[in-house]
């Protein structure tokens, strides 16, 4: 029998050499990032070609999910796979070849940067001798390391149940056993696979009805907060495009920002008020990342219901990574599943991050790229130095609270209250103090503020 061809598998290793020593320290990993040439991914809803991405970024991108649980990297290495095979998605060679890697460096996890099967699991984890994680299993452990509240817990849990009940395929020994039957039920009784099958069903319905009392609270929350009406922005975007920083940039928070995937996981909000005056509230939502597994996207469906229900959405992009049109598409396709068209141009802005680190000439050719007729420019800033920040904060001011307008009004002895919430509220251009007591203020107001003036005016006139 001919040894099989291996020729559907081009490796470029890219080997990290790191001394051994006999303490314990961080997990020996090996990462896998397999590009399959024959693989054409098309958008769900409509079958149009989507855009993929240079193996060089896929493979950054698989390091950098690895070192976010502190996996010691040996090796780590792109393949090019021309035939996946069924059984182990690379051909024997290859798998050969990395168990051999596997073996001399000691590592006890190997990363497959791609959706694997039970089966090709099982079988790769006998070929390795080593612990196998695929793109969704190393997704849900960070998701598991980085979630806080109790909300974001159940929903990684639930994930996790999920993606456990698809493995549960395995032919492990004690998968095998049966458990006998008692009293007058006799039989054989279920094998040890049904028991375990059973025991993560009850455990997933007993996740969602907790969940179901985390979303009912959140919905309270909501409630109060439209009692006292502010308007909700959300920040979205690829992860590690910078939205925590520009949280923090715009609330004056200290919310964790690290140049590391999925840094933050449970949402966090703050009431911000903008230059003129408008109060909202701004939210900072979990990372989105390709091919995000869809019981994910549906068990943090609670938090991301934060975006549903904004006002105004920020598509964060970071525009210096080559791969950011790829990774706009991934966010436009997760919005679209939450309900959000990020071609709306009244309830999403696009917001480029990271322009600091482009040269002039890309900076320039880029927003002239951006300038396109059918929609609103991006509005580029740097979260990092604070540039364009005053443009972004004048962007939604606008569209939360109407254009700029200039405004005279005359305060009477008996509403001079008011003096101090114009101030607050507005930009005062001048002020003149009149010998009947009263005081003619100019301003400069968005239209909402502009009526509630003129409503509190009224209010005290008719009181």
């Amino acid at each position: 029998m001919a040894r099989e061809k291996d020729a559907d598998a081009t490796v470029r290793g890219k080997p990290a050499h790191h001394p051994r020593t006999e303490a314990k320290g961080p997990t020996r990993a090996v990462v896998i990032v397999p590009v399959l040439t024959r693989h054409q991914r098309n958008d769900d809803e409509t079958n149009r070609p989507r855009l993929m991405r240079s193996a060089d970024a896929r493979h950054d991108e698989a390091v950098g999910l690895a070192r976010a649980i502190n996996l010691d990297l040996i090796h780590t290495a792109v393949v090019t796979v021309n035939d996946p095979r069924p059984a182990t998605l690379l051909g024997s060679g290859k798998v050969a070849e990395f168990a051999e890697i596997v073996k001399e460096g000691h590592a006890e996890v190997v990363v497959v940067d791609h959706p694997l099967t039970p089966v090709q699991q099982r079988n790769l984890e006998k070929e390795l001798n080593a612990k196998v994680l695929d793109r969704t299993g190393l997704i849900l452990e960070i998701f598991g390391e980085r979630a806080r509240t109790k909300e974001g817990t159940l929903q990684v849990e639930l994930a996790h149940l999920n993606y456990q009940k698809g493995r549960l395929v395995r032919s492990w020994t004690h998968l095998e056993r049966q458990r006998g039957g008692a009293g007058f039920l006799g039989g054989p009784g279920e094998t040890q696979i049904e028991s375990d099958r059973r025991q993560l069903q009850e455990k997933i319905i007993k996740h969602k009805q907790e969940r179901g009392t985390v979303r009912r609270t959140r919905e309270l929350h909501r409630a109060k907060r439209r009692k006292v009406p502010s308007p909700v922005v959300a920040i979205v975007g690829y992860t590690n495009a910078g939205k925590s920083t520009l949280f923090n940039r715009l609330t004056g928070a200290d919310v964790l920002a690290q140049d590391m995937l999925f840094a933050t996981l449970d949402p966090t909000l703050r009431r911000v008020r903008l230059p003129h005056g408008t109060p909202i509230i701004l939210s900072d939502t979990v990372g989105f990342i390709s091919d995000l597994p869809t019981h994910l996207i549906a068990a943090f469906r609670a938090t991301l219901e934060e975006v549903v229900e904004a006002d105004l959405v920020l598509h964060l992009r970071d525009i210096s990574d080559p791969d950011t049109a790829a990774q706009a598409e991934d966010v436009e396709r997760i919005l679209a599943d939450l309900g959000v068209d990020a071609g709306d141009a009244k309830r999403v802005i696009e917001v480029w991050n990271k322009i600091d680190r482009l040269d002039e000439g890309n900076r320039t050719r880029l927003l002239a790229d951006g300038a396109d007729a059918n929609k609103a420019p991006p509005i580029a800033v740097s979260a990092v130095t604070g540039e364009g920040i005053d443009a972004l904060k004048a962007i939604i001011e606008t569209r939360m609270a109407g254009e700029l307008e200039d405004l005279t009004v005359t305060i009477e002895p008996a509403q001079f209250g008011l003096v101090d919430w114009l101030y607050r509220n507005g930009d005062v251009v001048s002020r003149s103090d009149n010998d009947d007591g009263s005081a003619t203020i100019s301003l400069k107001a968005t239209q909402s503020a502009r009526e509630e003036i003129e409503n509190r005016l009224r209010r005290k006139n008719n009181g």
